[in-house]
């Protein structure tokens, strides 16, 4: 399927200024946000990978000028284009640009035009695969970082052969089939005539060995599926959506290395607070009179509550500035502040005694008294 164009996602036209594109950033996440009623992760992400390149200067100019191929998407499915270099952004501007020929045809222009030898493919280690996960944290887990232990069902390395595959007490012998190479080599029929083609050996699966006998706990497979407890540091200050690899703690593989581990973080929405970047926002009720007169508010923070002094005259809409209660900087001690906007309630009821105060309020205006 098509992906939507990111202005119509985030409802701006492609004038619309970088404040314009925060606000409507800001706007469809809380109400889109998954742990919300209502919300939409699929929504969520669409509204978040938008934002994501429309708020970068660089990455907004390439994609007003290329589409989703000038920023690594796929505007449209897997069919004929019509124009097969189409979305690359043309030759001669520093695009590497790589075209797989799968297997068979990528081996034959490797060898016509200096690709990796069979030598090489033959000698490169196996790699285990990755494994993906999600942590969820609340919003206080996400400002201040925590540790948190992860339970996986992995593949992880054979505890009777130690991921030799082999029986302890028997060794390794030379393939039978590959004669140790590794690799066997095939008659290919191309449009240049007939190639020969090394490919690695089936049997021994390119490493040229074979057990004597097979481990008989992993079945020379060197691998067990069990359970692994992780402990991974959440860093202070993370956002929703961001990603942690752990390099060599994914899936263990025989004669091989340990793929990555990547965890997704999730952060649920809090009940008062919203973030952005490293300010962290939220609301105070206060009344007219207050407002007028000016009063002090006890304010929620993730610090706890702090008292803050609203001067009289304050409007409907003014912003108060908690600095060093907001978002820590990554790697550093500094914080962001937190913001507090200040909504003045305009009662809906008046006592008559409260209508007769205020009409003597707005005559004495009009006589000037008050000027």
């Amino acid at each position: 399927m098509a992906k939507r164009d990111y202005y119509e996602v985030l409802g701006i036209s492609k004038n619309a200024s970088e404040d314009e594109v925060k606000k409507a950033f800001r706007k469809l996440a809380v109400k889109y946000h998954p742990d919300k009623e209502g919300g939409s992760e699929e929504k969520f992400k669409e509204i978040n990978e938008a934002y994501e390149v429309l708020k970068d200067k660089q990455k907004r100019q390439r994609y007003d000028q290329f589409g989703h191929a000038g920023v690594g998407g796929s505007g449209g499915g897997a069919g004929y284009s019509g124009n097969p270099f189409e979305g690359f952004g043309g030759f001669g501007q520093g695009q590497n640009i790589n075209f797989d020929f799968g297997e068979g045809l990528g081996d034959i222009f490797s060898q016509f035009f200096g690709g990796p030898s069979g030598q090489s493919r033959r000698n490169s280690r196996p790699r285990g695969r990755d494994v993906e996960t999600r942590v969820t944290l609340t919003f206080e887990e996400a400002v201040f970082g925590k540790d948190v232990e992860i339970a996986l069902m992995i593949n992880d390395e054979c505890e009777h052969c130690h991921g030799t595959t082999v029986e302890p007490g028997f060794e390794m012998k030379t393939c039978p089939d590959c004669q140790g190479a590794g690799q066997r080599v095939r008659t290919m029929n191309t449009m240049f005539g007939p190639i020969q083609q090394a490919v690695v050996c089936e049997t021994c699966k390119g490493r040229g060995k074979i057990p004597e006998k097979e481990c008989t706990v992993c079945h020379g497979s060197g691998v067990q599926r069990r359970e692994q407890k992780i402990t991974v540091k959440i860093p202070a200050g993370i956002d929703d959506g961001s990603t942690i690899r752990l390099r060599e703690r994914g899936e263990a593989i025989a004669d091989g290395d340990r793929g990555d581990l990547y965890i997704n973080i999730r952060v649920k929405a809090h009940k008062k607070f919203t973030r952005e970047g490293d300010l962290i926002l939220s609301q105070e009720h206060i009344g007219m009179v207050d407002a007028a007169l000016g009063t002090e508010i006890d304010v929620e923070t993730v610090d706890g509550i702090i008292t803050m002094k609203v001067p009289a005259g304050t409007q409907s809409g003014t912003d108060f500035k908690l600095s060093g209660h907001g978002v820590p900087y990554p790697r550093s001690e500094r914080r962001g502040a937190h913001i507090v906007s200040i909504i003045v309630d305009t009662p809906t009821k008046l006592s008559k005694k409260q209508r007769e105060l205020l009409e003597q309020f707005e005559a004495s205006k009009k006589r000037g008294i008050f000027s």
